[in-house]
């Protein structure tokens, strides 16, 4: 059977393309008694009704692949391969999948044997959740080099199809340095993303609505209150070093941080005691929902010299997670907080994320320091905050979902139902994006690795995905018009008073270069 496609050109004019791939005879074959073997891993679990077609690799060896994927409603869609690279057409897979929420998914597998055999295998499953995922995920992308950058990237990457677009490129100024972008409600009309570069200086590129601007100073992990007026933010002084014998040679630390926030409408930057302990290392903020307490992590300082690297005990910093109430209109600050101990957990408390109903906190654990991404053995936790609330216990469960490398830099859809994260589960240096499905019960289900067009593009991929953030529609601001704002010299001045930085200990001399120059 000869297989034809009808194409429309422009003008009016028909035309016609016809290949001679004959479709294979399948009438008879053999069970296999397992499934197939696919690459990406998309077995057995929950995905988006809205999700890119999952394109996969069939790691069986035949001269022939044939799959047919199906569920409850409409037509079937057939797809066959000479190489057993399954590239599923975007109209048919988003048909099939909005037909079918709630129902469950097949990919019918078919392998045909250098004997001209045919090999049927178990079907493989997925179920098709009710629930939308957001239509774009904005994410870092590096080379995962020791102590120099070249290229850095921050895309945003669509998720309904494949189109990924570029954001802003660190050659647009000189190749400094990209780092943390922040969101608003899971919505582009706020956005926030630092910027550390020689030549033009430390600043944060503010976003709201059409208006795009440049503040004069550099934040670290932020996070918007849920009303847009402020944004609460780390300032690190962040160092790297290197271990010789470990797996993971690399390793970063803040020889010292604090908590500082920017109010949107005075211009202005302030602290409080309560974020800022002379003593006490602060950072990774995260708002509740309803705007009525900050989360973050703090550890105690265990060294008093700071220019010495690493410092001794390096290695015994672990992380509690707090809390803090907060009166906008008042902007006052109430009291402090312990959410979770590391004395109980044995382990350092970062990353934490809520999501956006309220309910649930995400967050990672490690063996110690605040930077999980580099340890192996960082892994995701989820504590129930609702429950939390009636029976005053913050009770947490390690998700089933971690694998034997590091899991990190999480972050929530809109509605709550989907989660994306960094892991270095295929790799053990490269971190890739997945994503998972969590229920109204809390039940976290196996993760998806976010698609590829081409199922082996991650394969020679030498970059690393980190920092992702979902958004409910594309970025307004790209490319050049953000780069201009970077090279100008207008910016908006704001000042970090001294007594806003974190006290020097005790006979140590008063320099806080770092709160504004390049790390």
């Amino acid at each position: 059977m000869l297989t034809c496609a009808f194409v429309l050109l422009t003008g009016g004019a028909v035309g016609f393309i016809l290949w001679f791939e004959r479709k294979p005879e399948i009438s008879k074959w053999q069970w296999a008694d397992r499934p197939a073997v696919i690459h990406p891993d998309y077995t057995g679990t929950v995905i988006a009704p809205n999700i890119a077609p999952l394109n996969f690799l069939v790691q069986e060896q035949g001269k022939y692949y044939y799959v047919k994927i199906h569920s409850e409603q409409g037509l079937p869609i057939e797809v066959f391969s000479r190489k057993g690279k399954i590239i599923i057409p975007e109209n048919s897979w988003r048909k099939l999948l909005s037909s079918n929420r709630g129902q469950t998914l097949y990919f019918d597998v078919f392998v045909q044997m250098s004997d001209d055999r045919w090999l049927r295998f178990e079907n493989i499953t997925n179920s098709i959740s009710v629930d939308n995922i957001d239509g774009y995920v904005v994410y870092r992308k590096i080379y995962p080099v020791h102590n120099i950058w070249k290229k850095i990237g921050i895309y945003q990457r669509s998720l309904h199809d494949f189109r990924e677009r570029l954001i802003l490129k660190n050659e647009n100024f000189k190749r400094g340095c990209l780092n943390c972008h922040t969101f608003c409600n899971n919505s582009r009309d706020k956005m926030l993303l630092s910027i550390r570069s020689s030549k033009y200086g430390s600043s944060v590129l503010l976003g709201e609505g059409e208006l795009i601007s440049k503040v004069g100073t550099k934040m670290g992990y932020s996070s918007w209150h849920p009303s847009a007026r402020l944004i609460v933010y780390s300032v690190n002084k962040v160092r790297q070093f290197f271990h010789s014998p470990d797996n993971e040679v690399r390793d970063v630390l803040d020889l010292d941080s604090l908590l500082a926030y920017y109010l949107l409408e005075d211009k202005v930057i302030r602290t409080a005691p309560a974020l800022s302990q002379k003593q006490r290392l602060e950072t990774y903020p995260a708002w509740s929902p309803d705007g009525n307490y900050l989360y973050f992590c703090s550890a105690d300082m265990l060294w008093s010299d700071q220019n010495k690297l690493p410092p001794p005990d390096y290695d015994k910093v672990r992380y509690d997670l707090v809390r803090i109430s907060y009166d906008l209109d008042n902007d006052r600050w109430g009291q402090l907080e312990t959410v979770l101990s590391s004395n109980n957990t044995g382990r350092s408390v970062l990353e934490p994320r809520i999501s956006p109903d309220g309910r649930w906190l995400l967050f990672c654990m490690c063996d110690y320091g605040c930077f999980p991404v580099y340890q192996q053995s960082s892994d995701l936790y989820l504590m129930d905050l609702e429950t939390a609330q009636t029976t005053k216990e913050y009770k947490y469960r390690r998700l089933d979902i971690n694998s034997n490398q590091s899991e990190s830099w999480h972050s929530w859809s809109s509605n709550s139902r989907w989660i994306v994260f960094s892991s270095k589960r295929d790799y053990g240096v490269f971190t890739r994006l997945y994503i998972s499905y969590i229920d109204q019960a809390g039940r976290v289900y196996k993760p998806i690795l976010l698609p590829q067009k081409d199922p082996t593009s991650y394969d020679r991929c030498l970059q690393t995905y980190n920092t992702a953030e979902f958004l409910t529609q594309p970025v307004r601001h790209t490319g050049e018009k953000l780069a201009q704002v970077v090279r100008a010299p207008q910016q908006i001045a704001v000042d970090m008073p001294i007594t806003m930085a974190t006290p020097q200990a005790p006979g140590q001399p008063a320099a806080v270069p770092w709160l504004t120059e390049r790390e």
